[in-house]
């Protein structure tokens, strides 16, 4: 009897999790139907829900708003911005887990308070700050590559999962490794990153699907359509001859889903791990 409630109970678990995956799935496969649909097709009744012939929708689409400039530019973005902040959190983190220093615990909390404070929060005083930095040197300022990624570059998020995760390194180990004479910059690359690879390839997924689904802070500091990133790009496509075409702003969005995908099949493996790592810490 308790191994036929128990078969039951995990049948109705896979139906909950299969009618869940359903309904996340139905919008994006309805998209990319659609992104094959002519004009007719999209707006005839009863709804057609197999996919059209009009593929020429893709090659349209990326001509009408310069489609593949703005990816390129959120390519770049998401890249710089996800290394960068790899980078000033693992330092920060091991900084904040392995030295003693004066006021360690006031500026870790302060680190924190960021988390409080999301961009649009923010936006008046950094465009003020850009706008500054633009009469100093016309490459500090609006519509540029430092404009888009400087905001971004540091991550409370990363700095407290990493930090979280050394203070779980052994104390022998970190004993050891400085018996055999491992300075600090060594012990970081050779034992930390190495023990830390499945959080980080968690926090390099988080952090580029973050940074790629930018729109607001893309939208304020450029001002031509040669900086302006793939959000933007999708959003033009509502307000140019496109607007009564939604197979074309289909196929937009479509295109647009491709690089954070191959991101997360890339590093999938090291995502989950990372993910489960964290929660039984």
């Amino acid at each position: 009897m308790t191994q036929s409630l128990l078969t039951k109970y995990h049948l109705h678990i896979h139906l909950l999790l299969w009618l869940a995956l359903l309904i996340v799935a139905a919008p994006v496969l309805f998209a990319m139907i659609v992104s094959t649909q002519s004009v007719a097709e999209v707006f005839s009744y009863p709804p057609k829900l197999t996919p059209g012939s009009s593929w020429h929708n893709y090659i349209e689409c990326w001509k009408f708003v310069n489609l593949g400039r703005m990816m390129f530019n959120s390519a770049f973005l998401a890249f710089a911005v996800t290394v960068g902040k790899l980078v000033i959190s693992l330092m920060a983190a091991f900084a904040f887990s392995h030295f003693d220093f004066r006021g360690k615990n006031f500026l870790f909390f302060l680190v924190l308070i960021t988390l409080m404070l999301p961009i649009p929060v923010r936006i008046v005083p950094l465009f003020e700050l850009f706008v500054k930095l633009g009469h100093i040197h016309k490459q500090l300022g609006i519509n540029t590559y430092f404009s888009l990624i400087a905001p971004f570059i540091a991550s409370a998020t990363g700095t407290f999962l990493f930090r979280q995760h050394f203070l779980t390194i052994p104390a022998e180990l970190t004993d050891a490794a400085r018996m055999d004479g491992c300075g600090p910059i060594r012990f970081l690359f050779q034992i930390l990153i190495p023990l830390s690879k499945n959080t980080i390839g968690a926090l390099v997924v988080i952090e580029f699907v973050y940074i790629w689904n930018q729109y607001l802070w893309p939208l304020i500091v450029t001002n031509s359509e040669s900086m302006r990133v793939v959000q933007i790009g999708i959003k033009m496509l509502t307000a140019t001859e496109a607007v009564q075409n939604w197979g074309i702003i289909m196929a937009g969005v479509i295109l647009s889903m491709i690089p954070p995908l191959v991101i997360f099949f890339i590093m999938q493996e090291s995502f989950m791990k990372g993910f489960a790592f964290m929660r039984e810490k």
